[in-house]
């Protein structure tokens, strides 16, 4: 064992121990699909500077995103009920008060002058307990009146619940509540952070809406501060706001501004004196400095930058779901999963006999590697997620068939030994294998940063996949076949290792040599047939938009027996609503939640349930906003348009833009010709659509990189002399690869098609259509159009003519793997 298989048989056993030791000990964190959780019902109230109405409700759901994303509850599903409730499902939180607590205060942070000494009695009453002022004195320009009042993470004030026979469980002291009304002129009188004082407020004139940035700091003198940054019209309101109380004499009440969280003072600072009188603070900054512990300063300061909502919201009801997705969907889909890693398995060891079976071990510490890796960065693991999970699995034999076929490649040469040639197909894949994962990387790091929601979380997915099979393929796949192909009894049985062979596909391209590029113009005519098609069917049929993008109906019902959810699905389903989103309450309601439930079919609905359950009562019946709320809808595409120019500039860079451009109009293809079959076939484009969308765009790119990649290296020591001859020998190599990858992939998705239920049939089909269409695009459409933009003057077509024209002439030789091989290896492809 050489020294450098010593270091990465430590490490690969390291990370192998580390990751079995995460999955022993840590539970996994089930989506709502998968494990349950709690709804939370929210109703919007009037505000002092805004009233509750549709669209102040959809600012405030959006707030409320970002503040449960920052909190780290994964996979949240928040949607607009009416005009002015929100429904809030967290997965994996079966304790309402705990989600409660999740979500927080109403985080309304607003900025009042003081009119003066206000009246005690006028304060309304509020449970101490419940309190959720923030300690504090505060530094707005100007020294602190007080300091420490009540924790700043404390609960927000009382508020029972609408709905007590809804929420069993509930405890309506962990409710949100809103501030209490202030007076008809716009005033309020509440009482500083000590509680010793009472101060009449005027309106306010900043609000959370003006915060650009809140950050956690340690003064100057020790002490912990929230540092807040205004924006818009904030820093010109701050300046007219310490200004104007400036103008009264120091110690006066009314020289003083109130900063006020959720209806309480939390600091109620005196502007300094050497603040002019109508000049006011300038710089659009300030601090709130108290006696916050290290933890206290960091949620304040991370509720007060996700966003203070525009209007106060009360908790009217919670409770515990079940799971969205039953048990024999599960069961079928984990059987399907199962049944497809096996076949894949067992292909690429029927191809690559001994070091398929080694990369089979190395796929099985992939998929240990890369669950224990979300295990430890607290993931939220969804269907969808798992099937994607799975199917990355199938996927992440990729790297391991590019080392094994070049590796195949050198020993037909004759001139190595079985370990000889896999280092040098280790070597050679090298370039490929970073190009296509690095391009697959800086989308899903965008798509983490940019985006927001599901789609952040599949760039945290993609990313670790990414990550986790280049691990396994360039380590641990290294040191087992390092390992087992200098054994005595391997060398002196060649064909056992699997590396002997160049293998059948191969075999038969180099009798046949079809000249792929000679017919480049039918193959683009091919495909730009096929977007005209597929946009067609967009124009025509439309888009059948799913229920998390145009919202849809929530109906409710209580039956007279108790009905099993698996039953109550196959009813609804049986109805015409087969894509119903059908779940338990924590009081045995049923739930149907549609994009396309319109009377006719709540009737039928109404008809199925009441059979089972012996008769049922209508509980309530509710129009239900967008999940995927507008500004995630707009994040993601910004984050897909970003992550696309990124990966034109990186390829330009590593190729050539003629290329780059290529590889991206092939992207576009195979996303409008899924776009386009799910619109011809009527099905439902939603979130699980979406992830389907964004795993095609990964294996696109990734397939295109890997053709453009072996036709670099092919320009670079050519073989023939017009480029079209080098991009059809490219792509001609590079087949054997494609086809053993996409089976790989494929044995997964047929079985998720065929055994899978509910929305993984949808998910499987997507995935096969865009799989296909990336294995086409990659050959058939970016190598041709990489030809035709190279035949553009100064390009490849004719620098590589004018090469031609200045050394002699000699014949064209055929590829290595193709070149003539010795007697021992002619032997074994006639057997073979």
């Amino acid at each position: 064992m050489t020294r450098a298989t010593s270091v990465r048989a430590v490490l690969a056993i390291a990370v192998l121990a580390v990751s079995g030791w995460l999955v022993a000990t840590r539970p996994p964190n089930l989506g709502l699909d998968l494990r349950g959780g709690t709804q939370i019902v929210l109703e919007t109230r009037d505000g002092q500077l805004a009233k509750a109405g549709s669209k102040t409700t959809d600012e405030a759901l959006e707030v409320l995103r970002r503040r449960v994303d920052q909190l780290g509850v994964s996979e949240p599903s928040l949607a607009r009920s009416g005009e002015r409730r929100i429904i809030v499902e967290l997965p994996g939180v079966t304790d309402p008060d705990e989600a409660v607590e999740v979500l927080g205060r109403t985080a309304q942070l607003t900025f009042h002058p003081v009119l003066g000494q206000g009246d005690p009695a006028a304060v309304p009453d509020t449970d101490p307990s419940a309190s959720a002022s923030a300690g504090a004195g505060a530094s707005a320009g100007a020294s602190a009146s007080a300091s420490a009042g009540a924790s700043p993470s404390a609960t927000p004030s009382a508020s029972p619940s609408a709905n007590p026979s809804a929420s069993p469980s509930a405890n309506p002291s962990a409710s949100a509540s809103a501030p209490a009304a202030p007076n008809p002129d716009g005033s309020q009188t509440l009482l500083t952070e000590d509680g010793g004082e009472a101060l009449l407020l005027g309106p306010a004139t900043i609000d959370g809406a003006l915060i650009e940035d809140a950050r956690a700091a340690i003064g100057q003198l020790g002490e912990r501060t929230i540092d807040i940054e205004f924006r818009g019209r904030g820093p010109d309101a701050w300046q007219d706001l310490t200004g104007k109380a400036a103008c009264s004499p120091a110690g006066d009440p009314t020289r003083r501004v109130a900063i006020v969280l959720d209806g309480k003072i939390i600091s109620s600072p005196q502007v300094n004196p050497d603040i002019a009188c109508n000049v006011g603070i300038t710089g659009g900054t300030t601090s709130i400095t108290g006696q916050f512990s290290a933890e206290e300063a960091q949620d304040l300061a991370l509720l007060i930058r996700a966003g203070g909502l525009p209007v106060p919201v009360e908790v009217i009801e919670q409770r515990i779901v079940g799971p969205s997705l039953g048990a024999a969907a599960i069961d079928a889909s984990a059987q399907a999963a199962v049944l497809g890693i096996i076949a894949t398995i067992l292909f690429i060891i029927a191809v690559y006999r001994l070091v398929g079976g080694l990369a089979a071990l190395a796929l099985v510490s992939y998929g240990l590697i890369s669950y224990a890796a979300l295990l430890a960065i607290g993931a939220t693991l969804t269907l969808p997620g798992l099937a994607g999970f799975v199917l990355a699995i199938g996927m992440a034999v990729d790297a391991n068939v590019l080392v094994f076929e070049r590796a195949r490649e050198e020993y037909a040469e004759g001139k190595k030994s079985l370990a000889g040639s896999m280092t040098i197909g280790f070597g050679r894949a090298w370039s490929a294998i970073i190009d296509s994962n690095i391009t697959t990387l800086l989308a899903a790091g965008l798509l983490f940063f940019l985006a927001a929601g599901p789609v952040q979380g599949f760039g945290v997915t993609l990313s670790i996949g990414v990550v986790a099979s280049m691990f396994t393929a360039l380590v641990v796949t290294r040191v087992l076949t390092d390992l087992a192909l200098r054994r005595g009894f391997i060398k002196r049985r060649p064909k056992v290792s699997g590396l002997a062979g160049i293998g059948f596909v191969r075999r038969w391209l180099e009798e046949k040599g079809p000249n792929l590029m000679a017919r480049r113009r039918l193959w683009m005519g091919i495909s730009a047939g096929l977007v005209v098609l597929a946009l067609a069917g967009i124009v025509v049929r439309d888009i059948n938009w799913g229920v998390e993008f145009t919202g849809g109906r929530l109906v409710e019902y209580s039956t007279t027996n108790p009905v099993s959810v698996d039953a109550a699905r196959e009813a609804v389903g049986e109805t015409g609503l087969d894509r119903a989103v059908v779940n338990t309450s924590g009081n045995d309601n049923i739930s149907v939640r549609s994009g396309s439930f319109d009377d006719d079919a709540e009737d039928r609905v109404r008809a199925a349930l009441s059979e089972l359950g012996g008769g049922v009562e209508l509980v309530r019946d509710e129009t239900i906003g967008p999940s995927l709320g507008t500004e995630l809808r707009n994040k993601a595409l910004i984050a897909l348009g970003v992550a696309l120019l990124v990966q034109l500039a990186y390829l330009a860079i590593r190729f050539r833009w003629q290329w780059a451009l290529a590889t991206v109009l092939a992207l576009a293809h195979d996303v409008i010709l899924l776009v386009g079959a799910f619109a011809w076939f009527g099905r439902p484009v939603d979130g699980v659509f979406l992830a389907a969308v964004l795993t095609v765009i990964g294996y696109s790119v990734n397939d295109t990189v890997v053709v453009f990649d072996r036709i670099r290296e092919l320009v670079r020591n050519p073989l023939k002399r017009q480029f079209a001859d080098l991009a059809n020998l490219g792509c001609l190599q590079t087949v054997p690869r494609t086809v053993n990858t996409g089976l790989g992939a494929l044995f997964v998705l047929v079985a998720l098609a065929v055994l899978g239920r509910d929305s993984l049939v949808d998910f499987a089909v997507a995935l096969l259509i865009g799989i296909i269409a990336g294995t086409y695009s990659s050959v058939f459409l970016a190598a041709p159009l990489a030809i035709v933009f190279e035949s553009r003057p100064g390009g490849l077509v004719q620098k590589l003519a004018v090469r031609a024209s200045a050394t002699p002439r000699v014949r064209a030789a055929r590829p290595r793997a193709a070149t003539g091989r010795t007697a021992r290896n002619k032997a074994s492809a006639r057997k073979g």
